[in-house]
């Protein structure tokens, strides 16, 4: 049984998926600009895959696709989570690295943003920094493993919504 079933439509679900995309980008804000928890470059790339889904989300609860158009957002869902798997993976390897293995400090966001071009930028946050490597903890797991579990989660529902069953709406 397809527990997505529950909800009346694919719209709904799809807009379900936005709805939780928004709430974690607001979370992430919060835990910036309130709990002061300052993002590293691999967490704002992590973000920009949250927003890129949210938007395949947002684009499938405006469509409200037929089974074919679900497809589409299904794939669109795995390009957008499947790099932010990629993503998370990379950064909760970060963390689990050695203090004698860990890359050394890296220039701030901001900055590589301003100096570098993007392609360097998006090189330079894969490396990872030792910034990458401070564990903070959500309900105790790492934010980065909360972010896999989110994007794993991400990648499966798009395709279980191609097979949704319509009970109106």
């Amino acid at each position: 049984m397809n527990p997505l079933n529950y909800f009346p439509s694919r719209r709904s679900a799809y807009f379900a998926g936005f709805l939780i995309c928004a709430g974690m980008i607001a979370y992430a804000v919060y835990l910036q600009y309130v709990e002061l928890m300052e993002p590293c470059p691999m967490c704002w790339f992590q973000r920009v895959a949250v927003v890129a889904l949210g938007l395949v989300f947002l684009a499938g609860a405006l469509a409200n696709p037929s089974v074919r158009g679900a497809r589409v957002v299904a794939w669109f869902g795995v390009l957008t989570g499947g790099a932010g798997v990629a993503l998370a993976a990379r950064h909760l390897w970060i963390q689990s690295l050695p203090p004698d293995q860990l890359p050394s400090c890296g220039m701030g966001i901001g900055y590589m943003l301003e100096s570098l071009p993007f392609l360097d930028v998006f090189a330079r946050a894969l490396k990872g920094s030792v910034e990458c490597n401070k564990i903070d903890l959500v309900l105790g797991l790492p934010i980065p493993a909360w972010m896999l579990i989110f994007f794993v989660i991400a990648v499966i529902v798009p395709f279980m919504l191609i097979h949704h069953r319509h009970r109106g709406g």
